[in-house]
This record gives structure tokens, sequence and C-alpha cells, in this order.
């Protein structure tokens, strides 16, 4: 089945992380198939609609971030911590009014905006839900990086993720995205981070001007701990954590979940990126499936789905 959400969020206002500029947003209900996308309400042009899909990506621009392109130019930024919280939360179809250039970072993390999914609530929709299941290995390599999808009995999304910073050490975490309480508990409040070293020089040649300690977790370059604050709930891999969510959200711009296993060694937003566009050139290596396992919708939820469709 798929799902949007049962009344729009109220509004959510931050600091976008690049540009520095304060943006709000509203995340309301959509139509069955619609998918997610964003519409630039400070725009006065004809086509001001973003679609949040792989093939939109401005590839020269995300590196740090992700960054959305539609024909015409218009674009949203760093998209991927809002996009982790809809798939996180099992939202298929949402139309984000945003009414400037970027995502407010808010406290670095998904939580925020999972909050404000769920507080407005899920509704089940008629239509059955597609999904991408992976059946050979994909795999793309960049220096040492590394990722790969890898097909898998159960129809969920699975992720084996390792990171290797200065200071920091090894860090890896596996994780399945199955419920949004899972994902709300384990993930979405894992904030985004950096070390020290690089947060100074970024900020001395003017880049991330909304970054601060408030919304970033700095870490010391000498030994990988918090520079001020604390690792999130104790967690000492809160890092690869933000690098599951990242996925998490960078994933859901397939355009529908994946069933299979990301395998990540020093990943990031560009490489994941590379990895779905390997994917769809791949045809032999994934199906479209209906609803889970390719099952038909039964005759319970389809009556569920029409009462809650009016």
């Amino acid at each position: 089945m798929q799902h949007t959400l049962k009344t729009a969020t109220s509004t959510i206002e931050g600091v976008g992380l690049h540009t520095g500029a304060t943006v709000a947003l509203r995340i309301l209900p959509a139509v069955p198939d619609t998918g997610i996308r964003f519409v630039r309400t400070d725009l006065r042009v004809v086509d001001s609609y973003v679609p949040a899909i792989y093939d939109a990506v401005d590839t020269s621009a995300s590196r740090l971030c992700t960054m959305l392109r539609n024909a015409t130019g218009v674009t949203v930024q760093t998209p991927e911590h809002l996009m982790a919280a809809l798939a996180g939360c099992g939202i298929d179809n949402a139309l984000i009014e945003i009414n400037g250039p970027e995502v407010p970072l808010m406290d670095g993390s998904s939580k925020l905006f999972a909050e404000a999914i769920l507080q407005a609530g899920r509704k089940i929709q008629p239509g059955s839900r597609a999904a991408i299941r992976i059946l050979k290995p994909v795999q793309v390599v960049d220096g040492d990086k590394k990722a790969e999808f890898i097909p898998t009995e159960r129809p969920l999304l699975e992720i084996d993720f390792s990171i290797e910073f200065p200071g920091l050490g090894s860090q890896r975490r596996q994780f399945v995205l199955d419920e949004p309480e899972t994902f709300t508990s384990e993930i979405a409040p894992a904030r985004t981070f950096t070390l020290r070293s690089i947060a100074e020089a970024m900020k001395a040649r003017g880049a991330v001007k909304g970054g601060s300690l408030e919304n970033a977790l700095v870490l010391n370059d000498e030994d990988g701990t918090p520079y001020q604050g604390q690792f999130m709930n104790g967690w000492q891999d809160e890092p690869v954590r933000h690098k599951i969510l990242d996925a998490v959200g960078d994933l859901a711009l397939a355009g529908m979940p994946i069933y299979g296993r990301l395998v990540t060694e020093r990943g990031g937003h560009a490489l994941t990126n590379t990895l779905l566009r390997a994917l769809f050139d791949r045809p032999d290596a994934f199906s479209i499936v209906r609803d889970i396992a390719g099952i038909p919708i039964s005759g319970v939820e389809k009556r569920l789905a029409g009462a809650e469709a009016h």
C-alpha cells in the first residue's frame, strides 16, 4: 500500500547549512503515485516544481550535499535529511512547499522532520506500492571508496556502512529499514558531523554559512571526541549512524523503496547517487515489484484503503 500524510505539517523553519538563509517549509499530502516533489513558493516562474528523483541530482554540486535541479534550472539544495525522514516514516507521496533554495539543517539530523511527519500522521492510499528488488550485484568504486547493491531474501532495505576518518578512526554499523519506530529511535537523531580543522577551514573561506555547534557534531582531529557538546544519547558511533541517515535519504531518490542490501565503505552523497545511476543502467540487475514481495493487495487492505481515501 502507498502512504501519504493525513494532514499538512506545521511550518518548519530553520537555516540552510550552505546558504545560511532562513527558510520555511511545509510537507503536504499528495495523491497516489505522486512521489516526493518540492515546489519553490518564493519563485515566480512557470515551473517551480522540483522532483526528488535520482536523475534530477546535479552531479557537479553533490559532494558535500545533494542538489536537485529541474529542467528549467530551479534548484533545491540539501534535501537528504528530509528525504530520509520521509522514507524512514514510510511516506511515498508528498508535496513540499519551500520558500527558499535550501532545506533547513535544523539540528543537523532528521529528528525534527520525522517528528513533524509522525505528528501529521500517515494515511493509507489506494493502489499498490512499487518497489525495486535487487536481482544481481551492482558496484561502483571511486579510489578507496566503494558502494554496492547486493540481492537479499527479505523485502527490506538493509544497510552496511563503514567509515574512516583521521582521529575518529573506523566505524561500522548495520541497519534494516523496517518500521518508522526503528528509524526514529536509532538513526533519525544522528547529527551531521565534521572534523574541527575542516569546519574552521570552510568557515574561513565563507562556506557552510549556516553551520554552527548547534546544528553539527564537530570532532577534534586528534581523538575524534566532540569539540563541544557530546555524542547524541551517548552514541560513540553517531557519525556512522548519520552516514546511514544520509544513505536512506539519498536512496529515497530512487523514487520507490529498494529491497536489497547496500554495502558502503567510505561513501557519501556523490557515490550513492553514482550507484543509483549504475543500477538503473543495468535493467538485468533489478525488477519492479508491487507491494511486499510482489504479493497482490488483500481484500481487507483494499477496503481499508478505500475507507481512508474518503
